[in-house]
């Protein structure tokens, strides 16, 4: 187990580079392969270390989020509403990933202090229900802005199996709106899906490309500053990225 493996959902393929030399000498080297760090999951193929970011470069404009509009510090979130080391990170109760959530204690600290911006970027690849989620965020987002964080929440709460299976369809995503948000207008928001198909998507996937020129290539995924914090770390990680800025 290497040191500083992340736990995150990742999307890249595992495999060992190399060729031999018949007659000569082994040439390839392996690429190392990284599990968790004893929060549960597979890290693989994380970000280059020599990766440079600046949330400057990050397109922002558009995108949901929490906190005031111009808080001095600003952190872009790249997720997938079927990935378990996102629901860890925001409300916790995943089996096998014992760490605490930390989305709550950065909301209480840092942006209900006015302190921090965070912004929800796409990075939709575990199936269809992904891609689905993800459409129902952005007219969500468009038609209840003020609603967009507690739906948010009620999501990854009722999160289950990973993948195309279990909650996260349109229909049950529409159940949990009916049920838990009567001030939204269910078939309002179906509408806006079916009318801006081609609008949610060419924004998902845009959102997606972008994580990866910055190295992303799992969830969750993030941007502040002038640092990528690949994977769920620990809440110390954020706080000390954080206050790093506000000094």
């Amino acid at each position: 187990m290497p040191e500083g493996s992340t736990p995150r959902r990742d999307n890249s393929k595992l495999f060992i580079p190399g060729a031999i030399l018949i007659g000569a000498a082994i040439i390839g080297i392996s690429l190392i392969i990284g599990l968790s760090n004893g929060t549960g999951g597979v890290a693989a193929g994380g970000p280059a270390p020599s990766a440079k970011v600046n949330i400057k470069d990050v397109k922002i404009e558009g995108e949901p989020y929490i906190g005031k509009e111009n808080a001095p510090v600003v952190m872009a979130y790249w997720s997938d509403y079927q990935c378990p080391f996102c629901k860890a990170f925001e409300v916790g109760g995943v089996q096998g990933i014992n760490a605490p959530e930390v989305m709550p204690t950065l909301i209480q600290k840092y942006v209900d202090t006015g302190k921090l911006k965070i912004v929800f970027k796409d990075f939709a690849f575990l199936g269809k229900d992904s891609t689905s989620a993800a459409e129902y965020e952005h007219a969500i987002w468009e038609l209840y802005p003020s609603q967009f964080y507690a739906w948010r929440v009620a999501m990854f709460a009722a999160q289950d199996a990973e993948g195309d299976q279990g909650f996260g369809n349109a229909a049950t995503i529409g159940q949990l709106i009916t049920s838990k948000f009567p001030q939204m207008d269910g078939a309002k928001i179906q509408q806006a899906i079916s009318a801006n198909k081609a609008k949610y998507g060419a924004a998902i996937d845009a959102d997606k490309a972008e994580g990866g020129t910055f190295g992303i290539n799992g969830t969750p995924g993030f941007i502040t500053g002038t640092q990528l914090i690949g994977g769920f770390e620990s809440l110390a990680t954020f706080t000390a990225a954080i206050d790093g800025q506000l000094k």
